[in-house]
């Protein structure tokens, strides 16, 4: 009965498909077929099946809304990929948040903001009121194209798409390239969004063993030999959420390997501000034939203020631009984009970068000494970010322990939240600018010790 609610969940079935004949279904789930008959003539008492004497059985009901919590294994909603998100989004002002992905209010550069408003209070009547235009205005993407022929990367305007964030960068490439059933590759542990991604274009998602010079290459070839993903999605600056770098050797391979099976890469470059000094990029090193590159400005400027980019070969912005049409009429908030624009061309922004550099570097030393005073230790010291990847103590259960410091108000990323192949249960990741509060330690050494040691 599960499997059959299943297959109609996701829409594997839809209404008036025809079920697996009564000795067929017993064959493939290994019972009776008496104990098959018994299922359908119970689905069929709930509504869901109906019979048609002497044709078999049917989908009656309408096809319920997709579930993304339901697609796939049915995980502890400690470790499901949305977990994180919702109870950070939905955190009220007094609940700490250590575990999720963004930076404090007042960490970012809100004075740049203010005059970018105002700004804008001056502006044309259409730039607070307009859709904006399919590709984003054209002075930001003129300015991305300058800061990316800075590291390297060669585009031209045509190149370039802003959307309304960085999620929706991935979800517009997603439905360009990705059917479901299709395998895609990802990091294991990578950022949890990815997963949920995925799992709404129901692909299916395989991870990689990531160590600290990147994803593990001889699993990355086996992957890709046998199963042909469609894309590898990963982040190659201060991976999240380990914090690690990408290595030169690490790179070349990949590339060859997705080029021996025509796999795109999609490099997810947000943290890229983060770093001290430019580590190996994909994009660059591939030029844009197999490799697109998105990024957003969510995590040095403003969450609030979204907006994102692809770049990537003509074509497939060409195919890009008319997905965001069709899905959400036009590109980026000219508003949104305005204010971006603004912020990065204004001199303090590098200021702004520099500083926020010099106070993480002594947030991650602090954060990782008092993390160890509770036996926490991270896998290793990234060079910039804001993220620590840590182990918990006598192998304890990272998910058990975010529960129980929920209950005192405070939200933790447990390690399986992160791990397509739920191998993290014992890892954590910490944001260091989100733990200022002397009662996160506290809390956190209070739930360690509610969970026994493995």
């Amino acid at each position: 009965m599960e499997a059959i609610r299943a297959k109609v969940a996701s829409r594997a079935l839809a209404t008036g498909d025809r079920l697996p004949s009564i000795r067929r279904f017993a064959v493939t789930m290994g019972v009776s077929p008496s104990t098959v008959v018994e299922a359908y003539d119970r689905l069929a008492a709930e509504g869901l099946i109906r019979a048609r004497p002497g044709s078999g059985f049917y989908v009656a009901s309408a096809t319920p809304p997709l579930a993304l919590a339901e697609i796939g294994p049915k995980l502890d909603r400690a470790v499901d990929p949305f977990w994180v998100s919702r109870q950070s989004l939905d955190a009220e002002a007094a609940v700490a948040k250590p575990g999720c992905g963004w930076l404090p209010a007042d960490w970012l550069p809100n004075a740049a903001i203010r005059r970018g408003l105002r700004q804008l209070a001056r502006a044309d009547d259409t730039v607070l009121a307009d859709y904006g235009a399919t590709r984003g205005p054209l002075a930001l993407r003129r300015l991305l194209a300058r800061q990316f022929a800075g590291e390297g990367l060669e585009t031209t305007l045509d190149q370039i798409l802003l959307t309304s964030s960085g999620t929706q960068a991935i979800d517009l490439i997603c439905r360009l390239l990705v059917k479901p059933g299709d395998a895609v590759m990802v990091d294991d542990p990578c950022y949890f969004n990815f997963q949920a991604l995925l799992r709404a274009h129901q692909a299916v998602t395989i991870g990689i063993p990531y160590t600290p010079a990147g994803p593990d290459t001889e699993r990355f070839a086996e992957v890709a030999a046998k199963h042909r993903p469609r894309l590898y999605i990963t982040n190659s600056a201060l991976h999240n959420p380990t914090g690690a770098t990408l290595s030169p050797q690490v790179a070349h391979r990949l590339l060859n390997i997705a080029a021996a099976y025509d796999m795109v890469i999609v490099e997810d470059d947000i943290f890229a501000d983060f770093e001290p000094e430019p580590s190996p990029r994909l994009a660059v090193l591939d030029g844009l034939s197999q490799v697109m590159r998105i990024g957003s400005f969510s995590k040095t400027l403003s969450a609030s203020i979204r907006c994102g980019y692809i770049v990537a070969r003509p074509e497939w912005i060409e195919a890009l631009i008319d997905l965001q049409v069709a899905t959400s009429f036009g590109g980026v908030s000219p508003v949104n984009a305005g204010l971006i624009l603004t912020a990065l061309s204004d001199g303090s922004y590098r200021k702004h970068l520099e500083a926020l550099g010099r106070r993480l570097a002594r947030a991650r030393r602090d954060a990782a000494a008092s993390l160890a005073q509770s036996g926490i230790s991270p896998w290793l010291m990234p060079r910039g970010g804001f993220y620590l990847w840590c182990s918990l103590p006598d192998g304890r259960d990272a998910a058990v322990v975010a529960r129980a410091a929920l209950r005192e108000n405070v939200v933790l990323a447990p390690g399986n939240v992160f791990s397509v192949s739920q191998s993290a249960s014992s890892f954590m990741r910490f944001n260091v600018a989100q733990m200022s509060e002397p009662r996160i330690l506290a809390v956190l050494e209070r739930a360690l010790a509610a969970e026994p040691p493995a």
